[in-house]
């Protein structure tokens, strides 16, 4: 395996677009480059001590997202009987290595994570989750996340798995230059966690935001039925647009699409298609469940242009 920064990596390479990819630090897709410009950012220094906490590539959010309360304590959740137990922030598969396994072609890599006892412990249940990384083409990533309830029948004591997933990728844009660039959305409702945990009501969302508007840090846009169009944003100082298709053939429907950033002058926006939002295991809000035996996937492709 090829070195980066002292860690073996995954290198997916078509024409001038190149991935590399963890399988060990939680599936981690680190950085996308195309014709040597950043299109995921990853961070020149990176702690490797903390691979899940550094701000870069795409986190892969399972089988819960963002933070989840009991009673008002931060970091728990209340099962279907009562029972609380731990859940980190944007769940535990970020944490833990993934087996991996090259597509025949080179285009691609398909990552797998299944529960082990250490799982069990915060989340009951037999499950297999795959991320699948595949550049389509030179200038077009396609993703994909599935997960399967391998319990072993109805009578199981973990029948019935809830989830909800979901990316975190983290797109490169010099923060000099978020008054210029734009993101574009399909029709949504909006909401905002508060303090405590809870959501605030939907609001009709815009569908169209600079990236240097305050009110998009941490904002849900919440889809209304089939995307409308794609995600797009606009970067004309890069002279780069990105399109994320969340309508993709016998995919999920995507529930939201988070806009995140750290900071003022972080140089780099997050936008992040979720399957559900904070705390659905107690809220419903994008809640899914799967019977034993099921399996579902959720797919999305993000392609670069010109702007």
């Amino acid at each position: 395996m090829p070195k980066f920064q002292d860690q073996d990596v995954i290198e997916i390479a078509r024409g001038a677009s190149r991935l590399l990819i963890a399988p060990q630090a939680g599936g981690r897709l680190l950085s996308w480059y195309l014709h040597g410009a950043s299109i995921i950012h990853w961070p020149d220094d990176a702690d490797w001590s903390q691979p899940a906490l550094v701000r870069g590539g795409n986190p892969l959010l399972f089988p819960f997202i963002a933070r989840h309360r009991v009673d008002g304590r931060i970091g728990f959740w209340r099962d279907a009987h009562g029972v609380v137990r731990e859940m980190p922030l944007h769940g535990f598969a970020r944490d833990l290595p993934f087996d991996a396994q090259i597509d025949e072609d080179g285009n691609g890599v398909r990552m797998t994570l299944t529960d082990s006892e250490a799982t069990r412990t915060r989340y009951p249940f037999r499950f297999r989750f795959e991320a699948h990384y595949c550049l389509v083409d030179e200038t077009t990533l396609e993703v994909s996340l599935t997960t399967t309830n391998t319990a072993d029948g109805p009578d199981s004591a973990d029948a019935r798995l809830p989830y909800y997933a979901g990316h975190h990728f983290y797109f490169a844009l010099p923060h000099a230059q978020r008054g210029e660039a734009t993101l574009a959305l399909p029709r949504n409702v909006c909401r905002h966690q508060l303090a405590d945990g809870a959501k605030t009501e939907p609001l009709p969302g815009a569908t169209r935001y600079t990236f240097d508007d305050p009110q998009i840090v941490d904002r849900f846009h919440c889809l209304q039925g089939e995307p409308d169009a794609p995600v797009r944003i606009e970067m004309p100082t890069l002279n780069r647009a990105i399109e994320i298709d969340l309508k993709r053939p016998d995919s999920l429907p995507w529930y939201a699409v988070t806009s995140w950033t750290l900071a003022p002058d972080s140089d780099f926006y997050c936008v992040e298609p979720w399957l559900g939002l904070p705390d659905a295991i107690h809220n419903g809000l994008g809640l899914r469940w799967l019977a034993p035996g099921q399996s579902e996937t959720a797919t999305l492709r993000i392609a670069v242009s010109a702007a």
